[in-house]
């Protein structure tokens, strides 16, 4: 029992949601103490109000970057509360002040993560004082240094914490991705069933998908190493994890590879268990990756269950007894057709034992990764220069972060113009609404506004119940305490249980200070209101649907393919180096491919008649990340045994590829900048087409495992660019708005 309340601890202690629940706790908690040790509930709420707002733009990072970004912070909280004490007697400049903030400030999370989340806090605080201040100068004089107070001590909060205890974000991020990254091995073991009449395009479609959050994954955890590299060198704990993420990399691209077309695999082996012995081998490692997760997670050693070794001895022997069958068959008309098959087995066969030796590695720590490129490329802004050119790149009229800084101050105007024409006390609580779920995506405002909603309702019946069942000043504030604690805790992950849980906080915090009348009616109303005014303005306002974003993410496509392409042939010709050059190529690829997962995901929650052709997205999506599978197995295969170097013919092949690719990514991009751009067929080149024949010739053993894998990009760019002009046709239904 003690073992596993331990146990238990241990695996809570490790979550992001608890350590920021955590953090959140002892910093309201120390507010609560002082505030009651000195006799001042009543000057409690605007430090608290402080401190919410102030955890709001903390994102993982060093100390040394959370102290850089507090800093920051409370220069920005520091000019908005300036803003609100210079304006607050006048409401319409106060409301003007207001929405040009909400756009510079949308403007300014175009420079990164922990810009947006600085702008969103900030933004937060600005209703926060307008809401202490009322129509008063003085009482904006007396809540403003309270709330920088409040901000204050949780950005200390914050530094401290992550100075003490920085490796449990990485170990966070690392188990997320393993875990994440087993699921996708066990959504690929599901191609490898040689069962007939299996829907493969839908288990395509879902390998798609979920190869979007594995994108997510490695890029978190990047990012959470990158925000704690110093000028020197790493720890040694650092090292291993930054091991752990590269082998997770080398995964991903082994995991993602295909050699070969599944149905032509199971229909050739059908009468074999090759296959099935390849799918429990690509089972098994989908298990040790979660297993090490966890262990990641709990810091402890993986638990193997020694299997995999076996599995694997099992699978090299089901494809040497086929090897003895294409030797019986030699000379005959069957060993022609089974050359191809047998050929994509072997490589599919060594691909799965290597995956299996970089899991080995995975916990062998920095000895293990010696002499390894371990540079991460640093996409936040270096200088003042760099900062601006990404906020200027933002100017037009496509962009998305202008659209939304656009919708957002206009929100923000029809929110204070009904609370002005209402005279309603709480009515900035109709801003804040607005500010919390409106979202970049129509999709995700819709989402967060119906859990916005939810979460309000259940979170004003818990805060009534809280104030009946323990009339307890003393205890009341101890329940506070706990709801901010939970918000922080799940804001990321259950937003329906954080806004519940902030809700109850506000009722207990305005029932502590005796303005607790008519404050439930309100907060219901005043949501209800908000929400109303962010779905409007997300459907009317410069409404950003991904039907019309879906050129120039194809594009992107094809052209982070081209460049990826490109960088696996450098590797065929100067010898496998697992660089940041060629890390940054392969990962630009992922990242493509990835947003127009998410894109597609968000389309699908659109509303219909904006979707534009959506079969033919799909098939693009599903399309492109098989293109992206079969040039992963060129770079999975890279130094090993059968890698050969690139001949005269696979080079010639290789270079029209790319051509066509560029040139297709072209034709999208034209299209995005055009509305109604069709897409022209662009011609098969000779070297495509003569390859392709010949690979279906008897003679196609002849031919390298890179021939083999460019033969198959060839096949499939086709049907893309198929794709892409189904969707540029004209779609019978109503117009998409603009």
């Amino acid at each position: 029992m003690e073992a596993s309340w331990k146990s238990s601890w241990q695996r809570a202690r490790n979550h992001e949601g608890f350590t920021r629940g955590a953090r959140a706790f002892a910093a309201l908690a120390a507010v609560l103490a002082w505030g009651w040790g000195e006799g001042w509930q009543t000057e409690l709420m605007p430090v608290l109000l402080g401190v919410i707002a102030s955890a709001l733009t903390e994102t993982d990072d060093s100390w040394r970057g959370r102290l850089r970004a507090q800093l920051l912070t409370l220069g920005c909280f520091g000019l908005m509360a300036l803003a609100v004490w210079a304006t607050v007697a006048w409401p319409w400049v106060l409301m003007a002040v207001l929405a040009l903030s909400a756009l510079a400030f949308t403007l300014l999370g175009a420079i990164g993560e922990r810009y947006r989340a600085i702008a969103f806090g900030t933004l937060v605080l600005f209703i926060y004082a307008a809401l202490a201040a009322h129509t008063s100068r003085a009482g904006a004089a007396q809540a403003t240094p309270l709330m920088l107070a409040g901000a204050a001590w949780y950005g200390l909060v914050s530094v401290a914490w992550a100075g003490a205890m920085p490796r449990a974000p990485v170990r966070f991020r690392l188990a997320r991705l393993y875990a994440v990254l087993g699921e996708y091995l066990r959504l690929k073991a599901l191609l490898l069933e040689p069962v007939r009449d299996v829907d493969l395009e839908h288990r395509r479609m879902a390998l798609a998908l979920h190869n979007g959050r594995v994108v997510d994954a490695l890029n978190a955890a990047k990012e959470s190493l990158m925000s704690r590299m110093g000028r020197g060198q790493p720890p040694a704990w650092l090292q291993a994890a930054m091991h752990q993420y590269l082998a997770a990399q080398d995964v991903h691209e082994r995991a993602s590879s295909s050699h070969e077309h599944y149905d032509l695999l199971a229909t050739a082996f059908f009468h074999s268990d090759a296959l099935y012995r390849c799918q429990r081998v690509l089972t098994l490692l989908g298990e040790q990756s979660l297993r090490l997760s966890l262990a990641i997670q709990q810091q402890s050693p993986p638990q193997h269950a020694g299997m995999t070794s076996r599995a694997i001895e099992d699978m090299q022997a089901a494809i040497a007894h086929q090897d003895g069958v294409a030797a019986d068959l030699a000379g005959s008309q069957g060993a022609a057709s089974m050359a191809r098959p047998l050929r994509s087995l072997h490589a599919l066969g060594a691909n799965l034992a290597a995956m299996a030796a970089v899991f080995a590695t995975a916990l062998g720590g920095a000895a293990a990764g010696a002499g390894v490129d371990h540079a991460l490329l640093d996409r936040e802004p270096r200088s003042l220069r760099d900062a601006w050119g990404r906020v200027r790149a933002q100017l037009h009229a496509q962009s998305p972060w202008l659209r939304h800084g656009v919708r957002l101050a206009l929100s923000l105007l029809a929110g204070f113009a009904l609370m002005q024409a209402t005279s309603d006390p709480h009515g900035y609580w109709i801003l804040l609404t607005i500010v919390f779920v409106s979202q970049p995506q129509y999709a995700a405002t819709q989402t967060r506004l119906l859990q916005r909603a939810q979460g309000t309702a259940i979170g004003l019946a818990l805060g009534w119940a809280a104030v009946q069942l323990f009339p307890s000043a003393l205890l009341q504030a101890a329940l506070l305490v706990l709801a901010g604690a939970v918000f922080f805790g799940a804001r990321h992950t259950r937003y329906v249980l954080a806004t519940a849980a902030v809700t109850t906080l506000l009722l207990l915090g305005f029932h502590q200070m005796g303005m607790a009348q008519g404050v439930i009616l309100a907060r219901l109303l005043d949501t209800a209101a908000g929400c109303l005014i962010a779905a409007a303005a997300a459907w009317l306002v410069l409404p950003h649907w991904q039907s019309r974003q879906w050129p120039r993410l194809a594009a992107q496509v094809l052209q982070t393919q081209a460049l990826y392409l490109r960088a696996i042939l450098a590797q065929y010709h100067s010898g496998k180096h697992d660089h940041l050059e060629y890390r940054l190529a392969r990962r630009n690829a992922h990242n493509a491919d990835a947003a127009l997962s998410n894109s597609y995901s968000a389309m699908l929650k659109e509303p219909r008649g904006v979707r534009g052709n959506v079969a033919a997205v799909a098939n693009f999506l599903r399309l492109s990340h098989t293109q992206l599978n079969y040039l992963s197995a060129l770079g999975a295969q890279r130094g090993g045994a059968g890698a050969q170097s690139v001949d005269a013919r696979s080079q010639e092949m290789a270079g029209a590829l790319l051509s066509s690719l560029q040139q297709l990514a072209g034709q999208l991009e034209q299209a995005q900048r055009q509305t109604g751009a069709s897409i022209s067929r662009v011609p098969a080149a000779p070297a495509v087409a003569q390859v392709l024949q010949e690979f279906g010739a008897p003679a196609a053993s002849n031919h390298s495992l890179m021939a083999a894998q460019l033969a198959l990009v060839g096949k499939v760019f086709p049907q893309l660019q198929e794709q892409a002009r189904q969707w540029s046709e004209p779609q019978p239904g109503p117009a998409a708005q603009s």
